[in-house]
C-alpha cells in the first residue's frame, strides 16, 4: 500500500488580504476618530503603507488592518509590522506578508513531528514547504492536531493530503 501524505505550507490569499485592506481604508475614511489626521492604507508595492499624523495614529490604523485580516480568516503570524518612523509631517508604517516557511523553522517543525509524534512519520523539507509521509492516515491526522496544538512563528496550512 502506498504512503498517505501532505504539505505543511505558509501561504496567504492575497485576494483576501487586498480585501481586508479595502475594507481597512473605508473604515478609516469613515470614522470620526480618524478624520483630519492624514490616516491612510494602501498597497505599496508587495508592502502595505500606513499613515498618520502621529504615530498612535498609525498603530490605531494598523490595528484597524489587523482586525479585518482576522475576520477574513488571515493569520496575524503572516504579517509583520514594523514601527512608526517619521517621514516628512507624517508617521509611516509599513507592513510586510511573510510567505514560506523559512529552513530554520521548517527543521523546528521536522524536529517536532519526529520528537513528539507517531513512530514511523517522515518529514521531508521541500524549498519553503514540508512533505510529511506516514503509512497511516491517522498517524497524520496526529501530527495535524499537533501542529495546531504548537505555538510557532509561521502560519501554517495543510494541503495535499492524500
Amino acid at each position: 500500500m502506498a504512503d498517505s501524505s501532505f504539505d505543511i505550507v505558509s501561504k496567504l490569499d492575497r485576494q483576501e488580504v487586498d480585501n481586508a485592506l479595502n475594507q481597512a481604508a473605508k473604515e478609516v475614511a469613515n470614522r470620526f476618530d480618524f478624520r483630519n489626521v492624514d490616516a491612510g492604507i494602501r498597497w505599496s508595492g508587495e508592502t502595505i503603507e500606513i499613515q498618520a499624523n502621529t504615530g498612535e495614529r498609525a498603530n490605531a490604523v494598523l490595528d484597524v488592518l489587523k482586525d479585518k485580516l482576522v475576520k477574513r480568516g488571515i493569520s496575524l503570524k503572516a504579517i509583520d509590522a514594523g514601527e512608526p518612523k517619521l517621514s516628512g509631517k507624517v508617521h509611516k508604517l509599513s507592513v510586510s506578508l511573510k510567505e514560506g516557511i523559512a529552513q530554520e523553522d521548517a527543521k523546528k517543525i521536522g524536529k517536532i513531528i519526529r520528537d513528539e509524534g507517531p513512530k514511523g512519520i517522515k518529514a521531508q523539507i521541500q524549498g519553503e514547504e514540508l512533505r510529511v509521509t506516514s503509512k497511516k492516515k491517522d498517524d497524520l491526522q496526529q501530527v495535524i492536531n499537533l501542529l495546531k496544538g504548537k505555538d510557532l512563528d509561521v502560519a501554517l496550512q495543510f494541503v495535499n493530503y492524500r
